[in-house]
């Protein structure tokens, strides 16, 4: 294949998987926070499986199709917010909590259910059955990136809701809660600064890769093992 035709190939194969993860993360957020309490999400539309409701152009699709053809390690890319409303939670500590896990929980069972389904497709050499098995792949391969990368203990990321929701005190949940406004920024220089240097130093410098890699590693391995898939971490 020449590049235009291996690029067009692999938006393809991830296109698809990369839609419906994120679309199935955040419909998973509207729902279980509907379910605790909070009619906001479901007001607005947002317990849907329609991923228009969900998708931000530019942090679904733009930017993760230039990070996948970049050769970039990891995938980043985010949707429209689910709102949640504190206060109409029943238990509004555990129950953010458990919003917050509800995305990437969700993930990581659409991994599982890919993983399997791949047993369906092994027999058949034909092209279309070799794409659907690359979807598969895929599949496992965002989800699992997609929980791992979520649960990074920083707001507003959920992992940072979690960790917020479980602290001691009221104290130090404050504290926590005001380094929300810098969360993206470090998200986005631990993504794009270490290229940026590594280009003007003419060397490569990666700094996401070592904190995602392990976790996302063990997860997708797990994976692997528990449905007998037979597959190999692809970034």
């Amino acid at each position: 294949m020449d590049d235009l035709a291996t690029q067009a190939h692999i938006l393809s194969i991830y296109l698809i998987p990369l839609v419906l993860a994120i679309t199935m993360h955040e419909a998973a957020h509207a729902l279980v926070a509907d379910k605790l309490g909070d009619p906001t999400a479901r007001q607005l539309g947002r317990v849907s499986l329609n991923p228009l409701v969900h998708v931000d152009p530019v942090g679904t699709l733009v930017l993760p199709g230039i990070l996948l053809l970049s050769g970039s390690p990891f995938l980043f890319g985010w949707a429209k917010p689910v709102p949640v409303r504190f206060g109409y939670l029943r238990h509004p500590r555990r129950d953010m909590a458990l919003v917050a896990l509800a995305g990437p929980g969700i993930n990581i069972v659409m991994a599982f259910l890919a993983g399997l389904a791949l047993h369906l497709t092994g027999g058949s050499g034909s092209d279309v059955a070799r794409w659907i098995s690359g979807n598969l792949v895929a599949f496992v391969t965002v989800n699992v990136v997609l929980a791992v990368f979520n649960m990074m203990p920083l707001l507003p990321m959920d992992g940072g809701r979690v960790l917020n929701a479980i602290l001691p005190t009221a104290e130090l949940r404050w504290k926590h809660a005001q380094t929300e406004k810098y969360g993206l920024i470090i998200l986005l220089a631990l993504l794009f600064v270490g290229p940026l240097l590594g280009s003007i130093w003419g060397t490569q410098v990666n700094l996401i890769d070592p904190i995602l890699r392990p976790p996302v590693e063990f997860m997708f391995n797990l994976v692997v093992t528990l449905t007998g898939s037979g597959i190999y971490f692809g970034f």
